[in-house]
């Protein structure tokens, strides 16, 4: 793919500005950087803050001819993280359902995608993702056991711009259909155990499986469950 990156000093939302900008026409391919958002979310709407230069804060603009395996993309990117956390940083990272990354069990990035139509009938498909590449202040003291950044686990400064690189590079070459197998080999969810948190219920068991829609198959002792949206904790 043809990448277009733009890169801002400050912006609310690389996502919302995005998927505005998709509605206006701009291309497939299109990237758009921030080194500060001022209004950044995460999963479940929670708003996602870091300081200014201390993450990689980039959307990506992909156009889809249907609705069918949207999470598909956020798969995609994930897993480019996932490489470029490797070609730059050296960092080993893998993946918590549906597209955290993790190294060890602390939280590198989010991702987390957006859906507009468009007058063409395609939709367009923005996904964004938050990766902490290189903090210079102490972790927030609330924060500091649950997640980390690339610097903290490489023992030097990252690039944030080298990592926005590798990872389209990651996109360019990637094989689609090898995604299932491969998001399915990163996934560090698989055989553990843990606690799936949903509006007014809770699951625990055994994350057995994730199907080719990306469903989790979690095994409670009442049966398999199949979770398609929540929260995800890993017990042991």
């Amino acid at each position: 793919m043809a990448w277009i990156v733009q890169w801002e000093v400050e912006t609310g939302s690389t996502n919302a500005d995005l998927v505005a900008a998709a509605r206006l026409g701009a291309a497939a391919g299109t990237v758009l950087v921030a080194d500060h958002q001022t209004a950044g979310r995460g999963r479940l709407g929670r708003r996602w803050e870091a300081p200014a230069g201390s993450s990689l804060l980039a959307s990506l603009l992909f156009h889809a001819a249907s609705a069918d395996r949207l999470h598909r993309y956020t798969q995609a990117v994930a897993l480019a993280a996932v490489e470029a956390c490797q070609r730059v940083a050296g960092i080993e990272a893998s993946l918590k359902w549906p597209n955290d990354l993790l190294v060890g069990d602390r939280k590198v990035a989010g991702v987390l995608a957006e859906t507009a139509p468009l007058s063409s009938g395609a939709l367009a498909v923005v996904v964004g993702i938050g990766l902490n590449v290189c903090w210079r202040t102490p972790l927030p003291p609330d924060l500091a056991l649950t997640m980390t950044a690339l610097n903290i686990e490489a023992g030097h400064d990252v690039d944030r711009a080298e990592v926005l690189r590798a990872m389209l590079d990651a996109l360019d070459i990637l094989d689609w259909s090898q995604l299932h197998d491969r998001y399915r080999g990163a996934l560090a969810t698989l055989g553990r155990t843990v606690r799936v948190e949903r509006i007014g219920e809770v699951i625990e068991g055994a994350a057995v499986d994730v199907k080719d829609d990306g469903t989790l198959v979690v095994r409670t002792q009442s049966g398999d469950r199949e979770i398609t949206t929540g929260d995800v904790v890993h017990l042991r």
